[in-house]
């Protein structure tokens, strides 16, 4: 027999009969959510499953054919099999956004997650419905295992953001290699606590950083160039990661004794400590970088040489306790580097007596079978953040609420409001400004399956109401608030589509 012939009906052979599987494994007692999570993991076994059966039918005709020898045939079936299971070889990741924000004019809107004086501060609002741009991630894996057992992954990301809503985009493209690191484990070398510890090295994302993504904004984000160890076990309910990032400050005004050198440079070098004791997590954070006290910015003010910064949240399996779900809840606090509490090390210009406390937390269930809801509390206060006697409060509340109507549909509802206290004490021309913002979004979505609050990809139509108080226009002249047409009791619509896999 051929071997096109042969292969295809296998592989839908296998992968009819596992669905069929997961249909029955459906009648349990887990939760809506639950059950759709199992059917899809079953699906895409199924698939891994039929293209290995592909393959191991190649393989059989082979040794049929006498190309092959036994020992050979055992080897490649092994490794068949380890990259149907994801172990070995190549994958891909995505995560992208993209549509249109127009405003009752038919004209382009302002909007964005940060759109509002609080948002250069990192206070998010909600994302639906209010996002104007295209931004898209794409994500290359390589992972390969060795004879002794140990395993090696690379990893390379590459990212891009625009607002244009043209097709051609290279003049105003942010083209960017977010991520380029390789990490090994199962290292038969490694014994006691570092038995299943994995060390990397590279310019990555921090492997355990977590966000709220209706907000788009991250509890804890931690990036750089650096190196580090996962997963040491230092007691039995205890795990701990040490990392090593650096991030560059690079030509910022100096004020130094020689006239003719007026820019500067450092690295902000982060030293991590990372503990896990069941579901809670203690994050410590120490920074330095070297000569940015010599950073202009100001006269009287100092910036700072170094910071601290720590976390402690906790990881939910349930809804607040109340029933099935999960949440995250958070409390971070940080000191001169460490003052901007969500991009750790990412700011160069706090004063050396910076000092900021943000709270978070979110959650996720089932109010009834086929309702789901996301809500969401981010606040934060800060002082003494870009010169002294400066004070930032600002506090959001979001819901997200979700209606699945049939098995490709479903309606969207989310209300953001957000209250800012904001005394920048003149930093950058900036005003002294109190009051309140508030969005409502009204959104049909396309999937093409319902089903969780992660279920994607999926197509939204959207209607958005935002106002603000007036006074908030008066903050910047370099945001977008009381810009023309946009000083409150704003409609925007559009349409947009996110996917991840």
């Amino acid at each position: 027999m051929h071997t096109a012939t042969f292969k295809k009906p296998l592989a839908i052979a296998i992968a009819s009969a596992s669905l069929g599987l997961a249909g029955i494994a459906g009648a349990d007692n887990h939760s809506l959510e639950e059950r759709l999570a199992e059917l899809e993991a079953r699906i895409a076994a199924a698939e891994q499953r039929a293209d290995a059966a592909e393959q191991r039918a190649d393989l059989a005709e082979q040794q049929a054919e006498g190309r092959l020898l036994p020992d050979e045939v055992e080897e490649r079936l092994a490794r068949v099999e380890r990259q149907a299971s994801g172990e070995e070889g190549f994958s891909f990741n995505v995560y992208a956004r993209s549509g249109l924000l127009i405003g009752e004019d038919g004209k382009s809107a302002e909007g964005g997650p940060y759109v509002t004086p609080a948002g250069s501060l990192g206070g998010a609002v909600g994302r639906l419905g209010n996002e104007p741009d295209t931004y898209a991630e794409a994500i290359f894996n390589y992972k390969m295992r060795f004879d002794n057992g140990a395993k090696a992954h690379y990893r390379t990301m590459i990212a891009d953001g625009t607002t244009t809503s043209n097709d051609w985009t290279a003049a105003e493209s942010n083209l960017n290699v977010r991520q380029v690191y390789a990490e090994f484990s199962d290292l038969p070398s490694f014994t006691g606590a570092f038995e299943n510890a994995s060390i990397w090295a590279g310019k990555r994302f921090d492997r355990d950083n977590f966000d709220i993504h209706w907000m788009d904004t991250d509890f804890i984000f931690l990036s750089g160039t650096g190196a580090g160890i996962y997963d040491m076990q230092l007691a039995d309910s205890w795990t701990s990661n040490f990392s090593l990032y650096g991030r560059s400050f690079s030509d910022f005004p100096v004020t130094r004794e020689s006239p003719g050198d007026d820019s500067g440079d450092t690295d902000n070098l982060i030293l991590t400590s990372n503990n896990y004791f069941g579901n809670w997590q203690w994050m410590v954070n120490g920074m330095s970088a070297a000569d940015n006290d010599e950073r202009d910015i100001g006269e009287g003010q100092e910036a700072a040489e170094s910071g601290f910064h720590t976390m402690v949240a906790y990881h939910g399996d349930s809804f607040f306790g109340l029933g099935e779900g999960n949440y995250k809840a958070a409390v971070l606090h940080g000191q001169g580097l460490g003052a901007e509490t969500k991009g750790i090390g990412a700011r160069g210009d706090l004063t050396e007596d910076a000092t900021a406390t943000r709270v978070g937390l979110y959650g996720t269930t089932y109010v009834a079978p086929r309702w789901r809801v996301a809500p969401a509390i981010l606040a934060e206060t800060s002082e003494d953040r870009y010169v002294d006697g400066d004070q930032y409060d600002w506090a959001t509340l979001n819901v997200r609420l979700a209606n699945e109507l049939t098995q490709n549909f479903e309606m969207q509802y989310e209300a953001s409001y957000q209250w800012m206290d904001l005394d920048p004490q003149g930093f950058d021309g900036r005003t002294a400004v109190e009051g309140d913002y508030t969005k409502f979004t009204v959104a049909p979505t396309f999937k093409p399956q319902v089903g969780g609050f992660w279920q994607r990809p999926e197509i939204r139509l959207f209607a958005s109401w935002s106002d603000w108080d007036e006074e908030l226009n008066d903050y910047s002249a370099g945001d977008a608030f009381g810009s023309d047409e946009f000083t409150g009791s704003q409609w925007t619509f559009g349409v947009q589509t996110e996917v991840w896999f």
